[in-house]
């Protein structure tokens, strides 16, 4: 009988310490609403991305969002028409579970200029397609790697490109990513998450790629440069393929490293 109760108390204290065990590892969260600085009024639809995490939610339709947090991550909050700005998390907003406020500038709208090409299309569809010029980029393939180089009309140096790169591949890219390992491993993560993904999908500007990756808009484009992508595809992809087109490139830049 005495072993029986001494049995009883070792499995009733064993599971009192898993409850703790699984308690204490409970994801932290953070709330919070964010409004316009000017009305006051909640503002939906706004990402809300955790950089450190990779992790993304929206405001609903009145302006409140929960994420997964830690102290000290960086929310990156972002929306067309406003400036986007970066939160810290600290432990007040995490151990006190308040609906913090945050407000959102509205950007001010100011005309790009704007160029007049030379072509001079009539708006009738048979003659505009022979006045329109027609560019057409190339995926050439290099035997050792798993993914092609682009070159093409838009990308005229791309050959010179290819050859330096068969001759010195792991210079090539360690010139590009060996300066920011810690960055591009979080591509990784970037394409789990669907929130991220649907979010750079609709987006053009790099502006929270660049957040998500700890770079520059200018280092995104000199990557994609480097990495032989044309200069329309620089230009006119989405945020998600530019985002993938980094991710192949980083694969290969790992691939010839362990080589």
């Amino acid at each position: 009988m005495r072993y029986f109760v001494v049995f009883l108390f070792s499995i009733l204290s064993f599971s009192v310490a898993f409850g703790q065990t699984k308690e204490t590892k409970k994801k932290e969260t953070v709330s919070g609403t964010i409004v316009s600085d000017i009305t006051l009024l909640p503002v939906p639809g706004v990402n809300i991305i955790n950089i450190n995490k990779v992790k993304g939610t929206t405001t609903d339709e009145k302006g409140n969002f929960t994420i997964e947090a830690s102290t000290n991550d960086t929310l990156h909050v972002s929306f067309i028409g406003y400036q986007a700005i970066k939160v810290r998390v600290t432990n007040d907003w995490i151990n006190n579970a308040t609906n913090t406020k945050i407000p959102l500038t509205e950007r001010s709208q100011t005309l790009e200029e704007v160029v007049i090409n030379k072509y001079s299309l009539t708006g009738y569809l048979q003659i505009d397609s022979k006045l329109a010029p027609v560019r057409e980029n190339y995926r050439y393939s290099i035997a050792g790697l798993p993914q092609g180089y682009e070159g093409g009309e838009n990308s005229p140096n791309a050959f010179k490109k290819i050859v330096s790169s068969v001759f010195n591949p792991a210079d090539f890219l360690h010139n590009t990513f060996g300066k920011k390992p810690t960055e591009m491993r979080r591509l990784r993560d970037m394409k789990k998450d669907d929130t991220v993904r649907n979010l750079l999908a609709n987006k053009f500007d790099r502006e929270t790629l660049s957040a998500l990756l700890g770079i520059s808009k200018d280092e995104i484009a000199d990557i994609l440069e480097r990495c032989n992508y044309s200069e329309q595809f620089i230009t006119t992809a989405n945020d998600l393929q530019i985002m993938d087109a980094i991710s192949g490139c980083y694969e290969e830049y790992k691939a010839l490293n362990r080589k």
